[in-house]
């Protein structure tokens, strides 16, 4: 992806989310993918997908059951 659209991604999720911490960074030899870190710490890959002249991104993000808190007595 080249710099501009990295930068328009980062602007768009800092919107979306409302949060400044959000940035967009290259992935080293990927030329379709970027990372997605929040104060610094990773959560996430975008996929750019073009197919008959239309573009999109992919946002891909895993959350561990393990990072999730414990669910209340009341919902388990």
């Amino acid at each position: 992806m080249t710099r501009g659209e990295i930068w328009r991604l980062e602007k768009y999720l800092r919107n979306l989310f409302r949060l400044d911490t959000i940035t967009v960074v290259e992935r080293p030899n990927q030329a379709d993918s970027v990372e997605v870190h929040v104060a610094g710490e990773f959560i996430g890959i975008i996929f750019k997908d073009e197919e008959d002249g239309d573009v999109s991104y992919a946002f891909q993000m895993a959350i561990l059951e393990m990072d999730l808190p414990p669910a209340p007595a009341s919902r388990s």
